[in-house]
């Protein structure tokens, strides 16, 4: 057993990993799809500091959910500063949008994060205390037809991985006026039946009764199953959006739930809430959500700017991919894999592969003087689409034999060494 192991709840990525959590290679694809993704529905990346002011997240996600409560890691650094890992995209994304120039352009403003995220949480499979998220916000418009892109850009994303069977879930959570009638219905409702509750679920009552609604406990769903709905006590304006939102989406061609008991995990969420789910997953089924969130700017101390975002867990997405067998379009290896047999052919391979990647081919070679057999091996492991095999006999005639390992019962060919460059693209 080495010495030093990973921190608990936390993975590696390396290339080839049989768990697709854990290979490189996989999340390359999928993270190179989503910036491929974007920039088709033009948003910019946009990078933030793995940390930021611990008080950033108490104020924007709120200090009654599980997050900030017993999830975030925070800390101090030597100046007394009280910092936080970053928990969530969202935050860290509107406090950058406020820091930058991006703020006083006007119109819409569209911009999306690949990032870890960090919470201290009960491990489990596709949860981990730091795992990798993407996410887009869409800032300067309270458009319902905005909504409904950036929920038919999270949906076109899992199409193009090739995540089938989708539950996509929409509510809405109306604004603060609208919610504090539901809360008072809500607590009446919830009151008689406390009995039944955790103590998360109590203290949730006490101090955040909105997050009763995100229970994952049974008897407490439940219980809830007869509760008041927040659709009751929304305003004309905001069924109105929420219609709207429906129809775009309906026009787009994506089925979709109303589901009246979803809130998702952020006190910062006005309006349109969304979840996408994978049962593919397992228990923790969703992979993805989002929603709006028309006062956050402000409460971050920006002018008044409605927005709107999501964010994926990646981890999750390949966990459901794995398990139903979709073939991601891996990347090839390399162009070619120099196999060499003896000093004067080694020092004439290391030239060649210098000029090979000199011209824009990509290839290896061999550092540890093994075996033909095990060259051979070595390259096939890599993916290369040829082997340049050279020896004595190849370097005294000033040739190469070039086989190709891509194509079944293919013979080799004998090259010149000259022409070898400029015949990759005729083998």
């Amino acid at each position: 057993m080495p010495k030093y192991q990973r921190a608990p709840y936390t993975h590696d990525l390396y290339p080839g990993a049989q768990d697709w959590v854990e290979d490189s290679i996989r999340w390359n694809v999928v993270e190179d799809m989503f910036r491929d993704l974007c920039r088709q529905y033009a948003y910019g990346e946009i990078r933030t500091p793995v940390f930021e002011y611990t008080d950033l997240f108490t104020r924007s996600i709120g200090e009654g959910t599980d997050i900030v409560s017993k999830e975030m890691f925070s800390f101090q650094d030597q100046g007394k500063r009280n910092l936080t890992l970053r928990p969530e995209g969202t935050a860290p994304s509107l406090r950058a949008y406020l820091d930058s120039p991006l703020a006083s352009e006007g119109g819409v403003t569209k911009i999306y994060y690949i990032a870890s995220i960090f919470r201290q949480e009960r491990g489990a499979k596709g949860r981990y205390r730091q795992h990798q998220q993407c996410g887009v916000e869409a800032l300067g418009s309270d458009d319902p037809a905005l909504d409904s892109e950036v929920i038919q850009l999270a949906m076109a994303f899992y199409k193009r991985l090739g995540l089938p069977n989708l539950i996509l879930k929409i509510n809405s959570v109306g604004s603060v006026d609208s919610r504090a009638g539901y809360l008072n219905a809500l607590k009446a409702y919830v009151e008689p039946h406390l009995g039944q509750f955790s103590d998360i679920g109590k203290s949730r009552f006490e101090n955040n009764p909105f997050r009763l609604l995100d229970t994952k406990d049974e008897r407490e769903i439940a219980v809830l199953a007869d509760a008041p709905k927040i659709s009751e006590y929304l305003s004309t304006e905001e069924r109105d959006h929420l219609e709207a939102v429906c129809g775009y989406l309906a026009d787009a061609g994506i089925a979709y739930e109303i589901d009246p008991y979803l809130v998702r995990g952020f006190d910062y969420y006005t309006r349109t809430a969304f979840e996408i789910q994978s049962p593919d997953v397992g228990a923790q089924s969703a992979v993805g959500g989002g929603g709006r969130y028309n006062q956050l700017v402000e409460d971050l101390g920006g002018k008044p700017t409605p927005g709107i975002g999501f964010g994926i867990g990646i981890d999750r997405t390949m966990i459901a991919l794995q398990s139903i067998g979709v073939e991601l379009p891996i990347p090839p290896g390399p162009d070619a894999f120099i196999v060499t047999l003896g000093d004067a052919a080694r020092k004439v391979g290391i030239k060649l592969l210098a000029d090979l990647r000199s011209q824009g081919y990509s290839g290896d070679i061999d550092y540890t003087a093994r075996s033909m057999k095990s060259q051979m091996r070595a390259a096939g492991k890599a993916g290369a689409r040829y082997a340049v095999i050279l020896g004595d006999n190849e370097i005294a005639q000033g040739v190469a034999q070039v086989k190709s390992l891509t194509e079944q019962g293919s013979s080799q060919q004998i090259v010149p060494l000259a022409d070898l460059i400029g015949s990759i693209p005729k083998l």
